[in-house]
């Protein structure tokens, strides 16, 4: 099924784009809601470009706004094997039996110990075909579950800035890379959307619109390429979600919402499909599986050849995704995870 002008939605090469990489943006703006806001009115097939700050005046009033209360742990730790050899750890979601999915930067084996500052260890469990690691961490002896592993990350950890932001982490990052609503630890990466609300912007918006949350912990399977040809054979990551019952009973009802990024729009979506309000998430939207719920779309720019770009695509074809892109790089927007906005209504 090729769209008009031949690109097929099947085809992941379909989905690609040329990004100067001077327009991957490495730090934030400030304040965070001077961002650019690029919106999009599908009705109206109509381009305007904007300031995040005044995103209200592009929003019907009384909307109901989603937004992704997760927040970010330091999942990254540089150790060393047993044997001497450096290794570097990303922490992905905990699992059952106090086993936690993470990745290796380092050769290791099942049974393999890593030793890392301030007395944690880990041990190696599973090799897992996929190229994740299932390890058990350790401290004085007692073995440790998520809550008693994220105080030990806390201070020791990194904060796990995406493969595309190429520089080390710092004291800033903590701050930035975080929303302002962050609650509920477990997430490896920002459900970026939210980063450019400010405290001023949010108290405005309240005014006209009523806030609700869903949990989504991003995993680290949201920087994960999709290496095949034909995206309908695309195993997409799970990731644990919740939803509370004020958002539920909302969900149910006909009411139009915005969800604010593309976590939210998975967590809404997957709850749309399934009615379940908790568990693991592995839905994959794009064009081939539209969104049924969702009708505001805040988000970021995302990487070619992503499931994020994917989804975006879901809401507006593949056509409209690449030529609005097309035009964000032309008006010099920031790309990816500290980069601009884009709002599709």
């Amino acid at each position: 099924m090729k769209s008009k002008k031949g690109l097929d939605p099947l085809l992941v090469d379909s989905y690609d784009y040329e990004l100067p990489k001077e327009l991957i943006a490495s730090r934030p703006v400030t304040p965070a809601d001077s961002a650019k806001l690029l919106v999009y009115d599908r009705r109206k097939d109509k381009i305007t470009h904007a300031v995040f700050m005044d995103i209200d005046d592009f929003l019907p009033k009384n909307l109901p706004i989603i937004f992704n209360d997760t927040k970010v742990i330091k999942a990254r730790i540089y150790g060393k094997k047993e044997s001497g050899g450096r290794v570097e750890l990303l922490l992905n979601s905990p699992l059952e039996k106090d086993l936690f999915l993470v990745y290796i930067r380092g050769r290791v084996k099942e049974k393999t110990r890593l030793l890392f500052d301030k007395g944690l260890e880990a041990e190696v469990v599973k090799l897992n075909p996929d190229g994740s690691r299932e390890v058990r961490f350790f401290k004085d002896g007692r073995v440790l579950d998520f809550s008693s592993l994220v105080p030990v990350l806390d201070r020791i950890g990194h904060v796990p800035l995406p493969p595309y932001i190429k520089r080390e982490d710092d004291e800033k990052d903590i701050e930035d890379y975080q929303t302002l609503f962050a609650k509920k630890e477990g997430a490896v990466a920002a459900p970026t959307a939210s980063l450019h609300f400010t405290k001023e912007l949010l108290k405005e918006l309240e005014k006209n619109h009523r806030f609700y949350f869903v949990t989504l912990h991003v995993g680290a399977g949201t920087f994960k390429p999709v290496e095949v040809s034909d995206i309908s054979k695309h195993v997409m990551h799970s990731e644990i979600y919740e939803i509370p019952k004020k958002t539920a009973d909302l969900l149910e009802s006909k009411e139009e919402i915005l969800a604010v990024g593309t976590t939210v729009t998975r967590t809404v979506e997957y709850f749309a499909r399934t009615k379940k309000t908790k568990g693991e998430s592995d839905l994959f939207l794009n064009p081939l599986n539209p969104p049924v719920r969702v009708n505001y779309l805040l988000t970021n720019f995302h990487l070619p050849k992503s499931t994020l770009l994917m989804l975006v695509a879901s809401f507006i074809g593949i056509e409209k995704t690449l030529s609005i892109y097309k035009e964000a790089i032309e008006k010099r927007y920031r790309f990816f995870s500290y980069g601009d906005a884009m709002l599709i209504v």
